[in-house]
């Protein structure tokens, strides 16, 4: 019996060392650091000539992660950190040997950073190892900012702007109150920042240890570098491998106001003698820092005037098509409130406030908490809306689309060691002129990290919406078909990326404060990738075959749809790509027949298909680059061609311009159609803070164009001037879409808000 105690007893003692060993080499690896604190705060130029940098000890060390991983970076890199009573101060030496070869980027506010040499400062205030604020520029000086949680899971590799929903892992959207200013000169560029304490959040006051990393990226070979080693299978969201900050931060208790003041002059052409509507509006935001890691968010009479319009997209399936939150109150700390999976059944989704069927709806009054309590981090949300009409063209009266409606979440989880967290969440929706007008989802989700390599994660979830007296319940089984639940793991090394999940949803699954795309399904996804890297070869980083699989069934068994994926990518050392093959074996089920279009109906049936599908792009870092792809073969009972093709130019670092192109041609046994998506996108930068962009987007589908042009004077944290023009335009036949030729709708807004820190 001791001899079987001992056995197991190693053999659990090995596998403990087997996981846990790559964590902690990586905590023993770990750089420090110790922020000095400074007398006199440097002038935010750009020059770090100032005489507070001499006396700094410089963080240097930098190690590749990309192209080789380990390796020095390939150009000196010397950064500073200091702080006073009322900033953080961070100065970064970025020398380059050919100067000439810095690519810029472009000169816009949260511009991407993959197309440009770039700085980037990854700051874990609380050390949790899993959450963090992200501050970064480019030699045009932009201001970068964005949060991350849960290590960007959700986002990608590297993480992206937050066009995902909630679940993205990494929110760009947010905008803090910061400065940062850039030079060049014949031995490279330079960044210098200051970042206010009242602009971060942190346990306390006094000495204590942050999470810090530090990348570079250098744009002409795609090089990465990073402060702290990273593998390179992690981009610099991964946290949990980050270096350590020593300073004293000084405990400080923000409040601030935005207030803003709009007109604007409205015409619907869709009503009886249209005339022009002039409007006037006040509001504004506060943000109340409770304590130094609690905040209180406040918002009367929201406006998002000034928020990016919705791409336009073409809908072949059979369910509802995701269009991302764009609003900028609803988008600061979205991650705390996700729970879900992304796109396709959130739990909660922010879109679902303020806006009915593409329609805004006031929003009369808001308030977000969030932050640290203990050791969990907290949410909760209250907006109250209220009552929306909409003319109908057809029945000549004005109808009620949505009732004034008060919406809640509550939000609570806890962070544990290397990536695991549990966490429980409560939506509402509540009629407030009729109790019986209600919706409720009740959630629980976690997240369980192994090693450095596997992660595990899941949720579930109840909904309860009132049934009206006599009537019989719209779903079925569980909970009357009002559930929903997930499973998943991913396993990702330098090699090897694996990932499977489990996914089944009830008929009747109803978060009305969420988004669901389709219900009544059970769901089987997987993934194998493999990372083939090229070291010999200059030119060129990796190839990376793959193959993955979907498959969805009905509760009752019937295979809706199923995709299986064959495929090898093609990665070149400057960011050129293309994949080939692509091949999809793909299966549609339909248990009743599908009206593609108006008067194209799929019969019920099983289709089973072979396509082919290419994507491709230049340079992407260069002045002008090209991605093309397609979507070539079989659909449904005929074939469906799908080419795409996205041209973009860059003048220096003020203009830059894309034209986006999306067509489909489908060809079928019940009939024919063909229709495209174009959208022309724009931007001129006076400044890092002032630019004009514009918008202009053709729908073949709706035969509608519609232009968005916004012009912005910025002060700090998005707040400033805005002008912006809504213009859409029909261009279609009366007999063909029933609207007459010649504009829609018309608007002029001109909003100006501006932030007070009342804190100093």
């Amino acid at each position: 019996m001791r001899a079987t105690r001992d056995l197991l007893a190693s053999i659990v003692g090995t596998m403990l060392v087997v996981l846990l060993a790559p964590a902690l080499l990586q905590s023993q690896q770990a750089p420090r650091a110790r922020a000095s604190e400074i007398a006199t705060p440097p002038v935010i130029d750009g020059r770090l000539d100032d005489e507070a940098w001499s006396g700094l000890a410089p963080l240097d060390g930098f190690t590749q992660r990309e192209p080789t991983e380990g390796q020095p970076v390939s150009q000196p890199t010397e950064v500073r950190v200091g702080y006073d009573g009322a900033a953080l101060y961070i100065g970064a030496w970025l020398f380059d040997d050919d100067p000439a070869g810095i690519v810029t980027g472009q000169t816009l506010r949260d511009a991407s950073l993959d197309d440009s040499d770039a700085f980037v400062v990854v700051l874990d205030t609380y050390l949790d190892r899993q959450n963090a604020l992200v501050f970064g520029t480019t030699p045009a000086g932009i201001e970068y900012d964005g949060q991350v949680t849960g290590e960007g899971v959700g986002g990608g590799r590297g993480g992206g702007r937050q066009q995902r929903g909630s679940a993205g892992g990494f929110n760009l959207n947010w905008d803090a109150s910061w400065e940062v200013a850039t030079s060049r000169d014949d031995r490279g560029w330079y960044a210098e920042m200051r970042i206010p304490f009242s602009t971060l959040r942190y346990g306390a006051g006094g000495p204590q240890d942050w999470g810090l990393n530090v990348e570079r990226k250098i744009r002409r070979n795609s090089e990465q570098s990073m402060w702290a080693p990273l593998p390179r299978q992690f981009g610099v969201y991964r946290v949990s491998l980050a270096g350590i900050l020593a300073l004293e931060a000084p405990a400080r208790r923000t409040v601030s106001i935005s207030p803003y003041a709009l007109m604007d002059g409205f015409r619907d052409y869709g009503v009886p003698s249209p005339e022009t509507e002039f409007g006037r509006q006040i509001g504004g935001d506060a943000k109340i820092g409770l304590n130094q890691s609690l905040t209180l968010d406040l918002t009367v009479n929201t406006d998002f005037a000034q928020a990016e319009v919705d791409d336009q997209q073409v809908n072949l399936t059979r369910f509802s098509l995701f269009f991302p939150e764009k609003r900028a109150f609803f988008l600061e700390n979205a991650g705390t409130f996700a729970v879900g999976a992304s796109r396709s059944a959130e739990l909660f989704f922010s879109r679902r406030i303020g806006l009915q069927g593409g329609r805004e709806v006031p929003i009369t009054a808001g308030a977000r908490m969030t932050g640290k309590v203990g050791a969990f981090q907290v949410g909760m949300l209250n907006i109250q809306t209220e009552e929306a009409f909409h003319f109908d063209d057809d029945a000549g009266v004005s109808e009620r689309i949505a009732p004034a409606n008060n919406f809640g979440v509550l939000r609570a989880y806890r962070e544990f060691g290397n990536r695991s967290q549990l966490g429980a969440i409560f939506v509402s929706r509540l009629n407030t002129a009729d109790a019986g007008d209600h919706n409720l989802t009740y959630g629980i989700d976690g997240r369980l990290g192994i090693g450095d390599a596997l992660t595990f994660d899941g949720w579930a979830s109840l909904t309860a919406t009132p049934v009206p007296g006599g009537e019989d319940a719209a779903g079925s089984g569980f909970n009357d078909g009002e559930y929903g639940f997930a499973g998943g793991m991913r396993y990702v090394t330098r090699d090897w990326q694996v990932t499977t999940g489990y996914r089944q949803i009830g008929d009747a699954f109803n978060p009305e404060v969420g988004f669901v795309n389709r219900r009544g399904y059970r769901q089987l996804n997987w993934r194998f990738l493999r990372h083939m890297r090229t070291d010999g070869v200059s030119w060129f980083r990796e190839f990376r075959p793959h193959i993955s699989g979907n498959s969805w069934w009905t509760l009752g068994g019937f295979n809706e749809s199923y995709l299986v994926h064959f495929d090898n990518h093609f990665q070149f050392e400057n960011g050129a790509f293309f994949q080939l093959p692509g091949f999809n074996f793909t299966g549609e089920g339909l248990e009743a027949p599908f009206a593609i279009r108006e008067n194209i109906v799929i019969p019920a049936g099983t289709y089973h298909n072979i396509d082919w599908e290419f994507r491709a792009n230049t340079n992407r870092g260069a002045p002008l680059s090209l991605s093309v792809g397609w979507d070539l073969g079989g659909f449904y009972s005929g074939t469906r061609f799908g080419p795409n093709a996205t041209l973009a130019y860059r003048y220096g670092d003020r203009l830059s311009a894309s034209l986006i192109t999306n067509y489909f041609d489908v060809r079928l046994d019940e009939g024919s159609f063909k229709t495209a998506v174009v959208r022309f996108n724009a931007s001129y930068s006076f400044t890092p803070r002032v630019y004009l962009q514009a918008n202009v987007q053709y729908n073949d589908d709706t035969k509608d164009v519609g232009t968005n042009v916004r012009f912005a004077w910025l002060d700090t944290a998005g707040t400033g001037l805005y002008v912006v023009w809504n213009d859409t335009n029909h261009t279609g036949s009366l007999e063909r879409t029933g609207i007459m030729a010649g504009p829609k709708q018309r608007q002029l807004v001109v909003k100006y808000s501006r932030l007070f820190n009342l804190t100093g």
